[in-house]
């Protein structure tokens, strides 16, 4: 009855016979906070991102202004498994492309990530004081130079 009801209805739930979620990609979780550390070093924003089982080749990094860009593509687990019956299926895969927002300026040619045991560390330096503020001379032009 329920595949009656699947095929009548189009699966308007999102699940399937065997009550899987659709595939389409997913989500990481992050964590972002600021941190100085010690010695002469800037403060930084830190971002980890939970990329357990995704090749760190499948990653691709990119700031965007106050944006960064974390975007890759988590393959399945077992690529033979056709013909199992999944009891439970809760490991997401597929591409995902997560915009995170950051709360301050950035040295975007600064940046560095790790990859460890499934998180992703990005570090950005963050644009100091000094850096974003520059005092602009004035010219004032010889009167007696032509064309001005």
């Amino acid at each position: 009855m329920r595949r009656e009801m699947d095929e009548l209805f189009g699966d308007v739930f999102g699940t399937g016979v065997l009550g899987a979620r659709h595939r389409g990609g997913f989500s990481p979780a992050v964590d972002v906070f600021y941190e100085t550390p010690p010695g002469p070093d800037p403060p930084r924003a830190v971002v980890h991102a939970e990329l357990a089982g995704i090749d760190p080749d499948e990653i691709g990094l990119d700031i965007e202004g106050r944006e960064l860009v974390i975007a890759g593509h988590r393959r399945p687990a077992d690529a033979e498994a056709e013909g199992r019956v999944y009891q439970q299926l809760e490991i997401d895969f597929g591409p995902f492309r997560r915009v995170i927002p950051l709360g301050a300026d950035v040295v975007a040619e600064e940046a560095r990530a790790t990859y460890r045991d499934g998180i992703l560390r990005v570090e950005l330096p963050l644009v100091s004081a000094d850096a974003r503020a520059r005092r602009v001379p004035i010219e004032i032009p010889d009167p007696d130079e032509p064309g001005r």
